[in-house]
């Protein structure tokens, strides 16, 4: 059974996400306040957190700002429906993905288990525990992480399934749509920028390649390419 941690002050709305979520097959946990949720996230291991923006103590940024220093639990933000800048912040601090309120419940459930499933285990995963090499990668599936020159990247769940599906496709063009549902599991909408943070973001956790050259080129309209 999946733990799930949601953070949200609206009581009403956290008694009904309750029940749906439990009619689902998930575990759920309820804090009412940032600083509540903050401690229960560090203190305990779940496996996705909904975090609302706005929350009494501590907001949903410096909340996901402190987890961030610590731990890599996937996080999908809660934001107020509309509210661009509040997506565009917490996708640059390293919330793998938003929904806005109100949210329809087939989609927010389509949504959980999307972001559970990229950071899984699937059998196939776990029977090949060494990892790929590739260049100066080495990215080991059935563990989510990636290490450069035999250092660590501390990705999120999001960030790792990214460079997984850049690297493997190395040389070819992957564009944003064949990349939203591959790495997000959503199609890409209008305006959405989701993909381009978390691009931005890995680019800046990537450190440089020896020969100078940058290791995703941005074919503009279009997608991005892994130089090998």
């Amino acid at each position: 059974m999946n733990r799930i941690l949601l953070i949200d002050d609206d009581l009403g709305l956290s008694e009904l996400l309750g029940q749906l979520l439990e009619l689902e097959g998930f575990k759920l946990t309820i804090a009412h306040d940032g600083q509540a949720g903050l401690d229960l996230a560090l203190s305990c291991d779940f496996d996705l957190i909904l975090l609302d923006v706005m929350l009494p103590k501590l907001n949903g940024f410096e909340v996901l700002k402190a987890l961030r220093l610590n731990k890599q639990t996937p996080v999908m933000m809660l934001t107020a429906k509309g509210d661009e800048i509040d997506r565009v912040v917490g996708l640059e601090i390293g919330a793998d993905d938003y929904l806005p309120k109100p949210f329809n419940d087939r989609e927010l459930v389509a949504r959980v288990r999307a972001i559970i499933r990229r950071s899984g285990l699937s059998v196939q995963e776990l029977q090949n525990p060494h990892g790929q090499i590739l260049g100066d990668l080495l990215l080991d599936q059935s563990r989510q992480e990636a290490y450069c020159n035999d250092k660590l990247l501390v990705l999120t769940a999001t960030e790792f399934s990214l460079l997984y599906v850049l690297a493997n496709n190395a040389g070819e063009l992957m564009t944003k749509e064949v990349l939203s549902e591959e790495v997000l599991g959503k199609k890409l909408m209008p305006f959405d920028r989701s993909l381009d943070m978390h691009l931005s973001n890995l680019r800046k956790k990537l450190p440089p390649r020896d020969d100078g050259r940058p290791r995703v080129k941005t074919i503009r309209g279009k997608g991005y390419i892994w130089i090998p």
